[in-house]
């Protein structure tokens, strides 16, 4: 995978525990002490059902926690499901004094975590649609039949070695007509590569442009582009900004739905059996 910055291509992983807070004992309250516990869990329950946010929560957001919705959780437990960096779907737990908050797995007697199916339906699913419909409005050039039925977006910049490998390595799925590929092309690796880009969109056919490139990679590529038009250049410029939203840093940055219709990432080219993993069954 060739990158666009010296660090290592992001690689989404699942959220360390933000053990934001802090173990303290407590007494069991008797008398007025008691009375006054019960009326101040009263008035936090009566808050927790009008569904303001608890004010810790203001405190995970520096970490990249955004709340989407609030669930039923256990033990005193108010549940929010969110997301860690835009992309990560997470679960946080506040505690009941609402002074403590841990955001990661909470599980049941039986080894099950509470919030998986929670996180899938309020966070996961809506994600990965939001995700796969900007990858379907954006300025990609088709490789492969149009009705194939399988469907895999691909950042790609023309003279991206590992994209290219890439292209072939896919050959026997998109020549089958099993799948599209569809590149979204950016241009940040060689200081010809916006050019090399612009003449594959703005040719009359940029499917055949781009097999012109992927054929003649060895000998150099496509010829590029003297001048970018405008549009040209607002479609690159667009494409590369929802690279980096879809946590890509570099070329190629894969995506595809899985059996369950969720998108799923790979940073670089696909190994071994990983590559039927993003291209489906030969």
């Amino acid at each position: 995978m060739l990158s666009i910055s010296p660090r290592i291509a992001h690689t989404l992983m699942l959220p360390a525990m933000l053990a934001l807070a802090a173990c303290s004992q407590a007494q069991t309250p008797t008398g007025k002490d008691a009375a006054a516990a019960a009326a101040a869990t009263a008035s936090s329950s009566a808050a927790a059902k009008k569904g303001d946010l608890p004010a810790v929560l203001k405190g995970i957001e520096k970490h990249g926690f955004e709340v989407v919705s609030e669930f039923d959780a256990p033990g005193g437990l108010r549940g929010f499901a969110g997301m860690v960096g835009g992309q990560q779907p997470a679960a946080a737990y506040v505690t009941a004094d609402g002074k403590h908050v841990l955001v990661g797995s909470l599980f049941d007697a039986e080894g099950n975590e509470v919030a998986a199916e929670t996180l899938e339906k309020l966070v996961a699913a809506p994600m990965s649609a939001k995700m796969w419909s900007k990858l379907e409005t954006s300025a990609w050039v088709r490789d492969g039949k149009a009705d194939a039925p399988r469907v895999v977006y691909t950042f790609s910049d023309a003279n991206c070695p590992y994209c290219h490998k890439f292209w072939e390595a896919a050959r026997p799925w998109v020549d089958a007509g099993k799948v599209q590929l569809r590149h979204i092309m950016v241009g940040v690796i060689r200081e010809d590569s916006p050019a090399k880009a612009a003449a594959i969109m703005a040719a009359r056919d940029p499917s055949a442009a781009l097999l012109e490139n992927e054929h003649q990679f060895d000998r150099g590529g496509i010829k590029p582009l003297p001048s970018i038009s405008r549009e040209i250049a607002a479609k690159l410029d667009a494409n590369q900004v929802l690279m980096v939203e879809m946590g890509f840093q570099g070329t190629p940055g894969i995506l595809f739905q899985d059996a369950q219709g969720q998108v799923q990432r790979r940073a670089g080219l696909p190994q071994g059996n990983d590559l039927q993993a993003v291209l489906g069954p030969r």
